[in-house]
């Protein structure tokens, strides 16, 4: 069982940048089924970035070019790198790890 933690969030304004981590309780190395969701009130929740289980990385259309995706499997860590950040970001982001699923972490972002 690997339980994720998301940190990483805040305030920013609109075209600044973020980073969020999501640090996970066990190995992260042998798991491909890893990505980065987000929900807002009313709203289903939406994928946002994801490793593809051929180990590339997949985009929503409307963050493509803006957010970037990363591990680091020795430090049992994902990434999720926000840049030219909008007010329509704003959202709890949610960090998925095998079938488990993070709490959140609320990115708010101003015009």
């Amino acid at each position: 069982q690997v339980q994720p933690v998301e940190s990483g969030g805040g305030l920013v304004q609109a075209g600044g940048s973020l980073r969020l981590s999501c640090l996970a309780s066990g190995s992260i190395g042998s798991i491909n089924n890893m990505g980065w969701y987000r929900q807002v009130p009313g709203k289903q929740r939406e994928l946002v970035a994801r490793f593809t289980s051929a180990g590339s990385e997949s985009y929503a259309d409307s963050v493509k070019g803006r957010f970037a995706i990363s591990r680091d499997n020795a430090k049992n860590c994902m990434y999720l790198q926000m840049n030219s950040l909008k007010p329509e970001d704003t959202a709890v982001y949610y960090c998925l790890i095998g079938y488990f699923w993070g709490r959140g972490t609320q990115v708010t972002v101003s015009s």
